[in-house]
């Protein structure tokens, strides 16, 4: 800094503010460090300023290997936020989501001397693994469900750590309202695995949806988030001339489904209306055009961030809190109202005896 303050006839004190950016350095000034700065090739020493601050203004993100849309786009949306903001990222990714491997991977960001983490945290593992980080390492969870609604009363219990989430459940209720509106009179899901809370979430806001319009809850078709599970899925479905409306847990298991109904000759939407969730890129280039929910995800990262830059240096000493972004529908080409006289069997809410049971 001193070589750079002599070569640019400055201060280094006034070296110090051009590298952190300090308004009240005038622009002249500042043209003429960076371009001593630029001649003498000097770079911050990164280590030496994390000793003197005992911050590394780094970040640790914790995401797993996969191919999925949506955590993807999240570990990109909280990456991008995290470098607007000027710090820098280090990305431990895990296998699985399992308690050890998420464990580890805390564990090699705490080395790191990382100065918060934000963890995707799409199943409980996860959130169990961070309780476990060093004490005054602020942590957040991104994803997952949040606080479920049980039948029976009450919540599941609060997570122990911040947490940024879109609300599952209210897309799922988006979807669903969407198709009774155009005046289907059931709505079936092609649900995702039944042990993520997202998929959970989702299926309880479809379920709690069709309750409310005293519609047939028809049963549940699970499966992995793929194409290729939906497309087993779309086959069942596809088989049953009753079915008119179909809420896909997200756009891959709709791409599946749409497939099987193609082979079946049940168009969309004219026999068929299919809903996605996520809103992937090519989710409008589908045949027809994917109706679907939309996550942001820029906006979940932009959330994590702040959350967590305001828990770093106090982590307990405020309640935890569960930040949560809506979603929203994008109508296309493949939701329309049902053909007359198309689907009146089971169009009736179910008698009793025959009433379906609630489940969380």
């Amino acid at each position: 800094m001193r070589d750079v303050a002599k070569l640019a006839g400055v201060s280094h004190q006034t070296v110090s503010r051009v590298i952190n950016e300090h308004p009240n350095v005038r622009a002249e000034t500042r043209e003429r460090v960076l371009a001593a700065m630029r001649s003498l090739n000097y770079r911050r020493n990164l280590a030496a300023r994390t000793l003197a601050t005992r911050e590394s203004h780094t970040l640790g993100i914790i995401g797993f290997e996969t191919t999925l849309f949506g955590p993807e786009s999240m570990l990109y949306g909280i990456e991008s936020a995290a470098r607007a903001a000027g710090y820098l990222v280090s990305v431990a990714t895990v296998r699985d989501l399992e308690h050890r491997p998420v464990l580890e991977a805390v564990d090699r960001l705490a080395q790191h001397d990382v100065d918060g983490i934000i963890a995707i945290a799409p199943k409980a593992s996860v959130i169990t693994a961070l309780t476990h980080a060093p004490g005054g390492l602020a942590c957040v969870a991104v994803g997952g469900a949040g606080p479920i609604a049980s039948p029976h009363g009450g919540s599941t219990p609060e997570e122990p750590f911040p947490t940024v989430r879109v609300d599952n459940a209210a897309g799922a209720r988006l979807a669903t309202r969407h198709l009774l509106d155009l005046g289907h009179a059931t709505v079936h899901h092609a649900a995702g695995p039944p042990d993520w809370p997202e998929s959970q979430a989702r299926v309880e806001g479809w379920r709690e949806t069709l309750y409310a319009a005293g519609a047939v809850v028809p049963p549940v078709t699970s499966g992995w988030w793929d194409a290729a599970a939906g497309y087993e899925q779309g086959r069942r479905l596809a088989a049953d001339h009753s079915v008119t409306a179909v809420f896909c847990s997200n756009d891959r298991i709709a791409l599946g489904v749409l497939r099987a109904l193609q082979e079946a000759g049940r168009r969309v939407p004219e026999d068929v209306s299919v809903v996605g969730f996520d809103d992937m890129p090519d989710s409008g280039f589908f045949l027809p055009p994917l109706t679907t929910v939309h996550q942001d995800f820029a906006e979940l990262g932009r959330r994590a961030l702040a959350l967590l830059l305001r828990h770093m240096g106090r982590p307990g000493d405020a309640p935890p809190e569960d930040v949560v972004v809506a979603p929203s529908l994008v109508p296309r080409a493949s939701s329309a109202p049902p053909r007359a006289g198309s689907a009146l069997p089971g169009s009736a809410p179910p008698g009793p005896g025959s009433a379906p049971t609630r489940s969380s």
